[in-house]
């Protein structure tokens, strides 16, 4: 899922992959050129649900360290893919069939299919779910239309840090669809426990129910190419209302020739056009074989190593990376996240801090630093290079960082000293103990294709 605006971040949801991975496959863009769908492929039989496959964890013993597997793991052997360790899940980070490079430049030009079932989805319910969630969060619930989404973040109580990047989406019945990143699972189940149990300390607040869905299937289908294919297995009713699904939005579908009922989410982490898709355990499987089989010839699986290059090129950010505990909202670039009422009477937490930075300077706001884009001259730039002036003093940090694919350039992005961060600021990255010249560049590095809703 994604958030309304197509700047900053997209989603917690949906992380990518270390740059370690991604080094020796970043060449030069795949000619691909586009062709007419191919053929409807048999759809699934009816599904039945059956009991959801048995997940292991990380322990937290002095045992080997074991990772879990998502409900798709089969599929992805079967396919050629090479696993790594993410956020306690053996995930793919590429297949035999494409570089990374190539699944990216096929993703941009075609349709790709991702697995993200490694993210933790939630759901908040109850009469105080709103306010609960208003508290925690800097978003404006109260005016978010029911199957709507918007980014948000997790908020530390006194600093305003962000203890996660998440999307939210209200649904029916005083409820709420949360997902949040695979690597803080375990730091967001404390934090959530925590705040539930304040939260019902006092009986005067409403009841709020929590649930994590484990085991639910949750895969990304991006590329321009997408909704022709995901038109292909929905039902007649559900296909139809595809065309009036726009950015940001979700709706309960149905897929053709199964009693699967799916919730499809408009958005993604590429920049791209596309759908996030949270799936039953006992269909998850058939499911994604059915929308990889009805278009053999333009979607492909791709890995974690394709999705870290788009979402970098898209200008998303990856928690633990660009995003952490002691950076708030306004220092990362989302301060369009803080709704216009919350900006008027606060009441979420760290409120006193990150209202106070989005003052004025003459007011005693503004922060110190800022997050920014950056393109590099020479080699490119990993994350934690620093960032200099030209008298060679430290003022900022490099977070993320890749060749680009679709600009065949050096891009990264970090953050910098407040008044060094204007776009086309020149400033200097150290690269192996060499000064690279970088720009300050604004983001998305590459335009989004979302699909949006016309202007009224």
């Amino acid at each position: 899922m994604a958030a309304q605006r197509s700047v900053g971040v997209l989603r917690p949801a949906f992380n990518g992959m270390a740059n370690a991975c991604i080094r020796a496959n970043c060449s030069p863009k795949a000619r691909i050129s586009a062709r007419t769908l191919s053929m409807h492929a048999s759809r699934p039989r009816k599904l039945a649900p059956a009991s959801p496959p048995s997940t292991r964890h990380a322990s937290s013993s002095s045992e080997p360290e074991k990772v879990a597997k998502t409900g798709l793991y089969d599929l992805h052997t079967s396919r050629g893919a090479k696993f790594v360790p993410f956020g306690g899940y053996s995930m793919p980070v590429q297949y035999n069939d494409l570089s990374i490079a190539d699944s990216h430049n096929w993703t941009r030009e075609k349709a790709s299919l991702f697995d993200v079932g490694h993210m933790v989805q939630h759901e908040f319910s109850g009469p105080g779910a709103e306010a609960f969630l208003q508290r925690i969060t800097p978003s404006s619930l109260s005016s978010l239309p029911e199957f709507q989404s918007t980014l948000s973040t997790l908020l530390h109580r006194e600093t305003g840090g962000i203890v996660d990047d998440t999307v939210i989406v209200r649904l029916p019945e005083d409820r709420f669809y949360v997902v949040t990143n695979a690597g803080c699972r375990e730091k967001d189940k404390a934090y959530l426990n925590a705040e539930l149990e304040s939260w019902r300390s006092d009986s005067t607040n409403p009841e709020v129910v929590w649930k994590i869905l484990d085991h639910q299937g949750l895969i990304a289908l991006q590329g321009p190419l997408a909704a022709e294919i995901l038109k292909r297995v929905l039902d007649d009713s559900s296909s139809e209302s595809l065309d009036s699904l726009y950015f940001g939005q979700s709706r309960y579908s149905n897929i053709k020739g199964t009693d699967a009922t799916v919730l499809v989410s408009r958005g993604g982490y590429t920049g791209e056009d596309g759908f996030e898709i949270s799936i039953p355990p006992y269909a998850t499987e058939a499911i994604t074989e059915y929308l990889l089989d009805s278009a053999k010839d333009e979607l492909r699986l791709a890995g974690l190593g394709a999705r870290d290059t788009l979402r970098l090129e898209a200008g998303m950010c990856l928690y633990g990376h660009d995003l952490d505990d002691s950076t708030t909202p306004v220092e990362a670039a989302l301060s369009w996240i803080i709704g216009k009422d919350r900006r008027a009477n606060g009441g979420f937490h760290g409120d006193s801090v990150i209202l106070q930075q989005l003052k004025k300077k003459s007011e005693g706001g503004g922060v110190t630093r800022r997050r920014v884009g950056f393109t590099i001259e020479g080699a490119p730039a990993r994350e934690g290079a620093q960032v200099v002036n030209d008298a060679g003093e430290h003022i900022g940090t490099i977070t993320s960082g890749c060749p680009s694919p679709t600009l065949r350039k050096n891009i990264a992005m970090g953050y910098v000293r407040d008044g060094m961060h204007k776009s086309g600021t020149e400033v200097h990255v150290l690269v192996r103990g060499k000064k690279r010249k970088a720009t300050v560049t604004k983001m998305p590095f590459v335009k989004s294709r979302y699909f949006k809703a016309p202007a009224s």
